[in-house]
């Protein structure tokens, strides 16, 4: 099974480029995506060509923000939305699909802001989404898959010196709240599967960053530690454009 997440950055404007096309060469089971910036029923409009997949989403109260969907060609068991915080609940950020071996669960986390305005509400999110996964883990593994909105390790982003601590993605407090998940049995796949390589997911539109590939990596699988065993390949798939991300993606 081949399960893929890509941030689309507005599922109405990628639907404009190769959106389609890419997807259909990509040719997974499941495709989860994150910031559609739409209703439910403007992300199912927009993926009537992909008729071969189910589609669950999920919306923000404001309208064009946030929203994550998941397109399936396998029905789940059942699928939720949200995690069951007021608080955490009125964007839209989290839908959870229930398979048979394991939860399938795509988030886009909540962005500090480029004055660091919700670092402190982003702090209290990935608390709230742990202990929401640990909870499903009571039942059966977890596969978590989206926009976490921070670069890890040093590794993981071109230039860590001259954004560690000064910009949202790469402040103490987001690796905390990473750190947090890994010590917690959750297994970064791409980490697991490629060691060292360094990709990256993320590219800023100013500068030509995505050309010099001076890139961030902030989307992420993270997988229960009991599965990880069932990972056959985690990848990064650089080749596809449409966002300001590209979609990542496991094989189990």
């Amino acid at each position: 099974m081949k399960i893929i997440s890509f941030n689309v950055n507005g599922i109405r404007a990628i639907i404009k480029k190769d959106f389609i096309a890419d997807m259909k060469r990509v040719n997974a089971d499941i495709i989860c995506l994150q910031e559609t910036k739409a209703s439910v029923e403007q992300v199912k409009e927009s993926l009537v060509d992909l008729s071969e997949y189910q589609v669950y989403a999920n919306e923000a109260s404001r309208k064009g923000y946030s929203g994550t969907a998941i397109l399936t060609k396998e029905k789940p068991l059942s699928v939720k939305y949200d995690i069951g915080v007021g608080e955490h609940d009125n964007e839209g950020r989290v839908i959870c699909a229930e398979y048979t071996n394991f939860f399938l669960i795509t988030v886009y986390v909540p962005n500090s802001g480029s004055e660091l305005l919700r670092l402190d509400y982003r702090q209290t999110w990935d608390q709230s989404f742990l202990k929401f996964l640990k909870e499903l883990e009571k039942t059966k593994p977890v596969i978590v898959c989206g926009d976490f909105n921070v670069a890890h390790k040093a590794i993981d982003l071109a230039r860590p010196k001259q954004n560690y601590n000064k910009s949202a993605g790469y402040m103490q407090q987001e690796i905390d709240g990473m750190d947090t998940f890994i010590n917690n049995g959750l297994v970064d796949s791409y980490r697991l599967t490629n060691s060292d390589e360094v990709k990256y997911t993320w590219w800023s539109y100013r500068g030509g960053a995505r050309e010099k590939n001076v890139g961030w990596r902030i989307d992420y699988f993270l997988i229960s530690e009991l599965f990880t065993k069932n990972i056959k390949d985690s990848f990064i798939l650089n080749d596809i454009y449409g966002s300001d991300h590209c979609p990542v993606g496991i094989e189990i």
